[in-house]
C-alpha cells in the first residue's frame, strides 16, 4: 500500500472525490451499496416468506440457519482460495451465485405455495455464495488503502454500504408490504447481477504475485497460526460467537414474529432496522475523523450498547422506541467496526489477510446457524420475552469478559509502513479495491 500519486492530473472527477479514493474503490463501493440494497430487504422478505405459507417461528428459525451453515461449512475454505486466486474473480463468481439461488427463490415464493424444504436449500446456495465472498471481499478491502488513510476509508466505505441498508431496509419492508416477498426476493437477484458486472471491470494488475504455498491445508494452517498467536484476535472472536448468535437469533426470529403479532407488520419492522442502519452512518461519520488511541477498548466498550434491541424487543418497546435503541446500537458498532478493520490493517500481513479474516468471520457465525435453530424451541421452553432478555444477558457477559484480556485493553494506534499498490491512486491509475459489506 502506498500513498496517492500526485503525478496525474486534477480532473473534476478527482475532485468529486477523496484523493485516495481511486477508480476500484469507487466501483466495489459503488458494488457493495448496490448488494446491500437488495440484501438487506431479502433478508426480511425470506422470514414473511415462510410465514405466508403459514411456517413457525421454528420454520422461520430453520431458514435463518440455512443462510449461515454454509459460512461455518465454508468460510475457511473460501479463505484459502481468496489468498490464492485473484480475490476480484472469487467475489464474482460468488455474486453469480447468489443471483441464480436468489432468482430461483423468488420464482418458487411468486409460483406459490413453496415447500420449507425448496426455501432451505436454495437460502443454503446463497449462504454459501456468501462464504466464499466474504473472505475475499474483507482481503480486497484491507489491502486497498494505506495506513495513512485506513480509519478515514474503513469508515468512508462502511458508511455507504450501511446508507444502502437503510433504504434496504425500509424499502424491503414497504414492498413485502405492498407486493409480497417474491418481489423483494427478485430484486435482490438482480442486484447481484448488476454488482458482479461491475466488479468485472476491476484493475488488479498492481496486486502482487502469490508466492506459491504447500497447499490448501498448509494455508489453513498458516492462517490459523496467525489466529492463535495473537490473544486480541482470538478473544474477540470467541466473544463474537456468542454475541452474533444471539443478535442474530434475535433479529432473524424473534424481530419479526413480535413485528407480526405486536408491532402492525413487516413495515414497522423494517423501520426499526433502518435506523440502525441510520445509527451506523452515524458512527462512521464520527469515525471519519476520531481516531481513538486505544483501537480495541473503545471497540469492545461500543459492543454492550448490541444488548439493547433484544431488551427492547422483551418489553416490547413501542416501535419508536425501538428505533432508538437500534440507533444507538447501530452507533455503537460502527465505532467497533471501523477500529477492529483498522487494527486488522495493521496487524495481520496483506498475504494472509483473507485467511485470518475467514477465521475471524468462521468463528463469528459458528454458533448463528444453532441459536437461529433452537430460537423457536428456546421461545416454547422458555416464552418469548424470557429469550429476548437472555439474549441481552449473553451479549454483556463475553463482552465484558474480553476486556480481561490485556492486548484488547493496552493494543494502540501505530502509523503504517505496508506498502503493497497505489491504493489511493487517481482515476487514471486504478488500484486494488476495496470489498462489499463485510460483516463488523
Amino acid at each position: 500500500m502506498s500513498s496517492p500519486r500526485t503525478a496525474a492530473p486534477r480532473t473534476p472527477v478527482n475532485r468529486r472525490r477523496p484523493e485516495w479514493a481511486g477508480r476500484n474503490y469507487s466501483l466495489l463501493t459503488g458494488a457493495a451499496i448496490i448488494t446491500n440494497l437488495g440484501s438487506h430487504g431479502a433478508h426480511i422478505a425470506a422470514a414473511f416468506a415462510v410465514m405466508e405459507t403459514g411456517g413457525s417461528v421454528g420454520d422461520v428459525g430453520l431458514i435463518a440457519a440455512a443462510r449461515t451453515l454454509p459460512l461455518v461449512l465454508f468460510l475457511l475454505i473460501g479463505g484459502a482460495i481468496a489468498d490464492r486466486l485473484p480475490r476480484h474473480r472469487v467475489m464474482v463468481a460468488a455474486n453469480a451465485l447468489n443471483c441464480l439461488s436468489q432468482a430461483a427463490f423468488a420464482v418458487l415464493v411468486l409460483a406459490g405455495e413453496p415447500q420449507l424444504w425448496q426455501m432451505m436449500l436454495l437460502t443454503a446456495l446463497c449462504g454459501t455464495g456468501t462464504a466464499f465472498f466474504n473472505p475475499a471481499a474483507e482481503g480486497m478491502l484491507l489491502s486497498t488503502v494505506s495506513g495513512e488513510h485506513s480509519n478515514r476509508a474503513f469508515a468512508l466505505f462502511r458508511m455507504a454500504i450501511n446508507g444502502a441498508g437503510i433504504g434496504g431496509a425500509a424499502l424491503g419492508g414497504a414492498m413485502i408490504a405492498a407486493v409480497g416477498p417474491g418481489w423483494v426476493l427478485a430484486a435482490d437477484a438482480a442486484a447481484f447481477a448488476v454488482a458482479g458486472a461491475l466488479r468485472t471491470f476491476l484493475d488488479v494488475s498492481h496486486v502482487p504475485d502469490r508466492t506459491p504455498g504447500g497447499g490448501l491445508l498448509s494455508d489453513l494452517r498458516e492462517g490459523w497460526v496467525e489466529v492463535r498467536t495473537r490473544p486480541w484476535l482470538w478473544s474477540i472472536v470467541l466473544q463474537f460467537s456468542v454475541v452474533v448468535a444471539v443478535v442474530g437469533a434475535a433479529d432473524a426470529v424473534y424481530g419479526p414474529l413480535v413485528a407480526r403479532d405486536q408491532l402492525g407488520g413487516p413495515a414497522p419492522w423494517g423501520v426499526a432496522l433502518a435506523f440502525f442502519g441510520v445509527g451506523t452512518i452515524a458512527g462512521a461519520v464520527l469515525m471519519m475523523a476520531w481516531k481513538p488511541r486505544r483501537l480495541l477498548l473503545v471497540g469492545t466498550l461500543c459492543v454492550f450498547p448490541l444488548a439493547l434491541p433484544s431488551a427492547g424487543l422483551a418489553v416490547p418497546l413501542p416501535v419508536w422506541g425501538l428505533c432508538v435503541v437500534m440507533f444507538v446500537s447501530g452507533a455503537a458498532i460502527e465505532v467497533f467496526g471501523v477500529n477492529w478493520m483498522t487494527a486488522m490493517h495493521q496487524e495481520i500481513p496483506e498475504e494472509k489477510f483473507s485467511r485470518v479474516t475467514a477465521y475471524d468471520w468462521f468463528g463469528s457465525v459458528s454458533m448463528l446457524p444453532l441459536a437461529t435453530a433452537l430460537a423457536g424451541p428456546a421461545e416454547s421452553a422458555f416464552g418469548r420475552t424470557q429469550s429476548l432478555w437472555g439474549c441481552a444477558v449473553l451479549v454483556v457477559v463475553p463482552t465484558a469478559l474480553v476486556l480481561l484480556v490485556p492486548d484488547v485493553r493496552r493494543m494502540t494506534r501505530r502509523a503504517h509502513s505496508k506498502t503493497i499498490a497505489p491504493a489511493a491512486a487517481s482515476a487514471a491509475e486504478p488500484a486494488p479495491a476495496p470489498a462489499d459489506a463485510v460483516g463488523r
